[in-house]
């Protein structure tokens, strides 16, 4: 059972990591639109939350089925998740407050998402080589 859950947790990982990789594309498809970027933003972050919500449970799960073991790497992880939340939901109030309509903070806005989404990308990705590296026992971090 407990192999079925991880094989989940990787799969809406995986995931994840596709849904971010799309969203590079928000800034270029919404160059001529500010309304549809604003738009765009939020339909984002929200489906962003969702996914890195379910990731949380089902790592949570995972957990409890592993009798609660506070290792270094759940720990890494759960900062990790709580940090590419902060930076979505301030990158998404900076986009909703701004006066859009102005091309200039229409183009700062797009290279600043275009830039955060990169930081959470490398971050994503540096979680998953660090569980492939303890899966295949290069480090330990339990």
């Amino acid at each position: 059972m407990i192999e079925q859950m991880i094989m989940a947790h990787s799969i809406l990982v995986k995931t994840f990591l596709v849904f971010l990789l799309g969203g590079l594309f928000i800034p270029f498809v919404t160059k001529k639109n500010p309304a549809g970027f604003k738009k765009a933003s939020f339909i984002y972050t929200m489906s962003f939350q969702a996914l890195a919500t379910m990731i949380a449970f089902t790592g949570l799960v995972i957990m409890a089925m592993n009798d609660f073991h506070w290792t270094l790497s759940v720990i890494v992880m759960i900062i990790v998740w709580a940090l590419l939340m902060y930076i979505e939901i301030k990158k998404y109030k900076l986009i909703k407050v701004a006066n859009i309509k102005d091309e200039t903070t229409h183009k700062l806005l797009r290279g600043a998402f275009l830039k955060i989404s990169l930081v959470q990308i490398m971050l994503v990705i540096m979680i998953v080589v660090l569980k492939i590296m303890e899966a295949k026992g290069v480090i330990s971090l339990s």
